[in-house]
């Protein structure tokens, strides 16, 4: 499962730089809930979420279905979360953030 892990999380790495303001405040986090199941949790800043998830979520629900499409190729379930730092601190801080 590695090299289709590494190839999806390459697209996201792609879209998410050209996409946002401030690249070096992203961080791309990649789980394996399964056999053939993946989490990827992209971790920006406030601005950058906005910008990314888009006008009514549209841009944000492009990138979830190219991911999907890319992923279904290859028998894989993906899911796409997308926080801010501040978001993501508050559910480690809760115990939230399998």
């Amino acid at each position: 499962m590695e090299p289709v892990t590494e190839r999806l999380r390459n697209f996201l790495q792609y879209v998410a730089v050209k996409l946002i303001d401030d690249p070096s405040q992203a961080q791309l986090k990649v789980a394996e809930l399964g056999p053939k199941k993946l989490r990827f949790k992209l971790v920006l800043a406030k601005a950058d979420v906005a910008m990314l998830i888009g006008r009514n979520g549209f841009t944000a629900s492009a990138i979830r279905n190219v991911l999907k499409a890319a992923a279904d190729k290859e028998g894989v379930q993906v899911s796409l979360q997308i926080h801010s730092h501040e978001e993501e601190a508050e559910l480690l801080a809760r115990g939230d953030a399998h």
